[in-house]
C-alpha cells in the first residue's frame, strides 16, 4: 500500500500545489479544506502523514495537531503557515509536530521534510514493536537476553536459587555477575532478608577483615566503637563477594574458616558469633589458574565453586544486542528514543570488550549527544570502525552437510588471537587492542585455549 498523506488547507491553490507535488513523488494524497473534514478523513482511513495549515476557519492547525496526537499518535504531522511566530512554532513542537514550516517554502524543502518525517514515524513504529516483543520475554532477574546461551544461564540461576548452595559466578567485567547474584537471592527463600554485596578489590587490604567481620572498640586506631561486619549485617540473607580473586591469601584463610564454621569473630575480639548467611562469589579472573599460580587457596576454591554460573561475554550472544539496546534506550529516555537500523548493525558488529556495561555507556552517551536518537554519527569512532573491520554479512561458505558451529567459532577465535599476536610482534597489549578487548580478557582467552606460553 502506498504511503498516504492528508493535506489540510483552506486555500484550494495550496492544496492542489502540494497534492500535485507529492503525487509526483509516488505518494497517495487526500485533501481537506478544514480541520473537521480532516478528522473525518483520519477516522475513515489510515493516514501516515498530515500536512496542515495553522490558520484555518473553525479548528486551528494546532488544535487539529492536538486531536491527532491524542487519537493517532503514530501519525506524523507537519505544520505550515503564512504567519509564522516563534511562540507558535514552540507550541507546535511541544504538541508533537515533526516540524513547522513558514510559507512560502521551496519544493525541495518540503520534499525532504516529508521524507524525514515518514522515516522517523517508521522508526518509532519499529522501536515500539521491538519494545512490545521485549516486554513479553526479555530475560530473568533484570538480566536481558533471549539467546540460547542466556536461556541456559537463566535455567541454572532458577535451579540454584531454590537451594542453599554456595555459587561462583564467573565471567568478564560487565557481563552482569552482580545481577546474576541478585537474581539468585531474589529467587531464594532469603529474598526478604538483606543482600549485601562487597567488591573485594575495592577495599584496602588493612580494612577488609574489619569490613567483613566487624571489630570491637579499640581494635585499631580509629576503631572508636564496636561495629558489626557485613556477614553479621546480612543475617538471614546473602553475602555477595565480588572479585573474590582479589582477596589477599591471609584473608582467604579467614574466609574459609567462616564458610566452614559458619561463625565470625570481630577484629580485636575473642568471642565468636554464629552467622546464618548464604555466600555467593564472583570473579572475572580464572580462579583455577590462580590456584595453580599459588595466589588463591585450593580449598577455598572448591568451597565456593560448588556450582559455577558462567556469564557469557556480549560478543558471544550478539543476537541479544537489539533487545538490550531497546531495553537500555527505554531505561534512559523512556519510550521516545529511536535507534536507526544502520546504528544497530554497527553495534552488532562491535566486539564490546566491556560487555553490557560498555553497551550501556555507549547508549547513554549517544542519546545525550543526538537528542534521544542513536545514529551512526552519534556512536563513538571505535564502534563505527567495527563495521568496517568485520562485516557480519560478508560472504561465508556453509557446506551442504552443515557444520558444528561451536567448535568452528572456537577455531576462528583461536586464529584471530594468534594472528593478532603475530601482527603485534608478540605484544599482548597491542594484540588485545587489535581485537578490541582488554589485556586481561586477551590473556584469559590465550589461557583458555591453551595458547599461553608456559608459566603465564
Amino acid at each position: 500500500m502506498r504511503t498516504r498523506i492528508l493535506v489540510v488547507d483552506d486555500e484550494l491553490s495550496m492544496r492542489e500545489f502540494i497534492s500535485i507535488l507529492l503525487e509526483r513523488e509516488g505518494y497517495e494524497v487526500l485533501t481537506a479544506a478544514d480541520a473537521a473534514t480532516a478528522l473525518t478523513r483520519l477516522a475513515a482511513s489510515d493516514i501516515d502523514l498530515v500536512i496542515s495549515d495553522v490558520q484555518m476557519p473553525g479548528l486551528s492547525g494546532l488544535e487539529l495537531l492536538a486531536r491527532i496526537k491524542e487519537n493517532k499518535p503514530d501519525t506524523a504531522v507537519l505544520l505550515i503557515t503564512a504567519f509564522s511566530t516563534a511562540e507558535q512554532a514552540v507550541e507546535a513542537m511541544k504538541l508533537g509536530a515533526y516540524d513547522y514550516l513558514a510559507k512560502p517554502f521551496k519544493v525541495d524543502e518540503i520534499k525532504i521534510l516529508v521524507k524525514n518525517a515518514l522515516e522517523k514515524r517508521d522508526l518509532k513504529r519499529e522501536n515500539r514493536q521491538l519494545r512490545e516483543k521485549a516486554g513479553v520475554c526479555e530475560g530473568y532477574g533484570g538480566i536481558v537476553g533471549t539467546s540460547q546461551r542466556m536461556k541456559e544461564v537463566f535455567n541454572l540461576l532458577r535451579k540454584v536459587a531454590e537451594s542453599q548452595t554456595t555459587v561462583l559466578v564467573s565471567g568478564e567485567s560487565g557481563t552482569g555477575k552482580e545481577l546474576a547474584a541478585k537474581a539468585i537471592h531474589e529467587g531464594s527463600s532469603r529474598k526478604n532478608k538483606p543482600f549485601v554485596a562487597v567488591n573485594c578489590g575495592a577495599i584496602p587490604e588493612n580494612l577488609i577483615e574489619s569490613e567483613l567481620f566487624g571489630h570491637v572498640k579499640g581494635a585499631f586506631t580509629g576503631a572508636v566503637g564496636e561495629r558489626a561486619g557485613l556477614f553479621e549485617q546480612a543475617s538471614g540473607g546473602t553475602v555477595f563477594l565480588d572479585e573474590i580473586g582479589e582477596l589477599p591469601l591471609a584473608m582467604q584463610t579467614r574466609l574459609l574458616r567462616v564458610i566452614q564454621e559458619r561463625e565470625v569473630r570481630r577484629v580485636g575480639g575473642s568471642a565468636t558469633k554464629k552467622v546464618d548467611v548464604r555466600l555467593l562469589a564472583a570473579s572475572n579472573r580464572d580462579l583455577a589458574l590462580q590456584v595453580k599460580e599459588g595466589t588463591f587457596r585450593e580449598d577455598l576454591y572448591y568451597r565456593i565453586n560448588v556450582v559455577q554460573v558462567v556469564m557469557p561475554p556480549l560478543r558471544e550472544r550478539v543476537e541479544d544486542i537489539p533487545l538490550l539496546v531497546e531495553h537500555l534506550v527505554r531505561k534512559h529516555c523512556g519510550s521516545g528514543g529511536i535507534v536507526t537500523s544502520e546504528a544497530l548493525k554497527c553495534l552488532m558488529a562491535y566486539p564490546f570488550p566491556g560487555n553490557v556495561r560498555e553497551l550501556e555507556n555507549i547508549i547513554e552517551r549517544s542519546l545525550v549527544l543526538d537528542r534521544e536518537r542513536i545514529t551512526l554519527d552519534s556512536l563513538p569512532a571505535q564502534v563505527r570502525g567495527a563495521i568496517k573491520r568485520f562485516d557480519l554479512h560478508a560472504a561465508i561458505e556453509l557446506p551442504d552437510e552443515g557444520i558444528d558451529l561451536e567448535p568452528a567459532l572456537e577455531n576462528l577465535e583461536k586464529q584471530y588471537l594468534v594472528k593478532a599476536l603475530e601482527k603485534s610482534g608478540g605484544s599482548k597489549t597491542k594484540a588485545a587492542d587489535l581485537l578490541g578487548m582488554s589485556f586481561r580478557s586477551y590473556r584469559y582467552k590465550l589461557s583458555k585455549f591453551g595458547l599461553a606460553a608456559e608459566g603465564e
